[in-house]
């Protein structure tokens, strides 16, 4: 199989694993790793067909890629983008001192943008309403009975997220086997029908991107989000809806749990920078204090 590459030379400060962290669902992701040898990998669905990509970071900054696969072009042309270098923050301004103190720790955090939705979508679908441990393992076992195996020479168990077809050919059964429950099949399958059209969102960007996202029964405010945060680095795109991020947000900014509305609140003299503040808080490391039992962990495989 043919290799392309690339080499490229950021003129910012580059935190790779903290740009590409929300890619990232979790350490068994099938679709991106980093390995021993400080490389990265990362799989993609592209209008030209699955590609692999792999990059690493020189000592001088230069980054180093390599790509395979009918979409190898188009990841080796989304590479900066990838990595952050779309991404502007021209005008935002610290207006809590954890805000500032994140910015400060972490010069190197930008905003990830893929310019690919489908691949954002089927994950951020997958974690409607449940918790991240049962969203992880849908999409894991999704990854490997549906989608390809990564192209060229990638580490074993590297896979291509599965594409609209595949979504579309799964049987009720498989679905039920991946513990994927009918509200959630309904809305990736209804998803698929219409995922060449749901990609110009990525061009239309901001709230125009996200209402096209939304126009699919069963993608609401807090599923957009999700994909335009990833999909073209949404700096506005909070997640609203979300069982964490408000208090996240509360506790680190004002020491006190927070509900939509006082999140929409508190974040209001960040527009239309308000998620950028969201990610310099979870970057950072801030979570809401445990004092309860967690949310409950459901097999649907078992009903």
């Amino acid at each position: 199989m043919p290799e392309l590459s690339r080499c490229w030379r950021p003129s910012f400060p580059l935190d790779v694993r903290g740009v590409l962290a929300p890619l990232r669902r979790g350490r068994g992701d099938p679709c991106l790793r980093h390995d021993d040898g400080g490389r990265t990998w990362l799989t993609a669905t592209t209008p030209d067909g699955p590609a692999t990509l792999v990059f690493r970071v020189c000592t001088d900054g230069t980054v180093e890629a390599r790509a395979w696969g009918d979409g190898a072009a188009a990841v080796l042309d989304g590479l900066p983008a990838l990595l952050g270098a779309a991404d502007d923050d021209t005008g935002f301004v610290a207006h809590h001192d954890a805000v500032a103190a994140a910015r400060r720790r972490l010069p190197g955090l930008r905003l990830t943008s893929t310019g690919r939705v489908w691949d954002a979508l089927v994950p951020a679908v997958l974690e409607q309403k449940v918790t991240s441990v049962e969203a992880r393992r849908s999409w894991r076992e999704l990854c490997r009975w549906f989608g390809a195996p990564a192209p060229g020479p990638a580490p074993s168990g590297l896979r291509v997220p599965p594409t609209p077809a595949a979504i579309r050919s799964i049987t009720d059964w498989q679905w039920h086997r991946a513990g994927v429950d009918l509200r959630r099949r309904s809305t990736l399958v209804a998803a698929a029908r219409v995922a060449h059209r749901l990609e110009q969102a990525a061009s239309l960007r901001g709230e125009r991107g996200r209402a096209l996202l939304r126009t699919v029964p069963g993608i609401g405010v807090w599923t957009a989000a999700e994909i335009a945060q990833r999909a073209w680095g949404d700096a506005d795109a909070v997640s609203f809806g979300d069982f964490h991020v408000p208090s996240i947000v509360g506790y680190a900014l004002l020491g006190r749990p927070l509900d939509d509305d006082g999140m929409a609140e508190v974040l209001a003299p960040y527009a239309p920078q308000r998620q950028r503040a969201v990610r310099y808080l979870e970057a950072a490391g801030h979570t809401r204090p445990r004092f309860g039992p967690r949310y409950p962990i459901r097999d649907y495989r078992a009903i």
